[in-house]
């Protein structure tokens, strides 16, 4: 793929994100509660925008940030507990809760896994294999952390006036459970995409990448 083919490739997901965006505007759920969800997008965008013509990443991971961008903002809208179609599931299949905001954890380990494993492949001695994918996992465990530390600190700061944000629908193991959706996720992303993420690679880098 040229380089204007990779421009108009960028451009499609930049602007349908920014729809995706602009219509989360429109009579979220709360503005507090928006600004607070769609905040990682906004800034991953950022970063992404800054470090492109530097360290432009693989299609795969741009287009799995497009989606971890989407499901962001679209809790933002509704907030997690209350997205309209997992209301809908949980109703019809009389199950406890509304489980959007585990789909937001378990994307949570699956992406950060491609490119924490990209950057790590590309910017460090690693090579594929065992080491790699303990790392690429513990980071993605870390990540995950680090976020459950946020909502709690938020939370203790902001009060009730946070309990959208925190989003724990009453279970007293919501963290523990995000957690281990952000490590099935981590597991998943690597067992299932990491021969296609070394093709992209080799690709991108003109035949330098290894077999996973």
């Amino acid at each position: 793929m040229g380089k204007a083919a990779d421009r108009r490739f960028l451009l499609v997901l930049l602007l349908s994100l920014s729809a995706v965006f602009v219509w989360s505007l429109i009579h979220p759920h709360d503005y507090f509660t928006w600004f607070l969800e769609v905040l990682p997008a906004v800034v991953g965008v950022a970063v992404l925008a800054a470090t492109h013509r530097r360290f432009p990443l693989t299609k795969l991971a741009y287009v799995l940030i497009w989606i971890q961008a989407v499901i962001l903002i679209v809790g933002g809208h509704y907030t997690y507990a209350e997205m309209p179609l997992f209301n809908w599931i949980r109703d019809h299949y009389g199950l406890h809760r509304n489980y959007y905001d585990r789909v937001g954890h378990l994307a949570q380990g699956f992406v950060p896994a491609i490119i924490s494993r990209e950057v790590l492949l590309r910017a460090s001695p690693l090579r594929p294999g065992k080491w790699l994918t303990f790392i690429v996992i513990c980071i993605c465990l870390a990540m995950s952390a680090l976020y459950e530390l946020i909502e709690w600190r938020t939370s203790v700061a902001l009060g009730s006036t946070a309990d959208a944000f925190l989003g724990t629908q009453g279970d007293p193991w919501d963290t523990q459970e995000d957690m281990a959706c952000a490590l099935v996720g981590a597991i998943t992303a690597l067992a299932v995409l990491g021969r296609y993420h070394n093709r992209q690679l080799r690709v991108m880098l003109g035949g330098a990448g290894e077999q996973r």
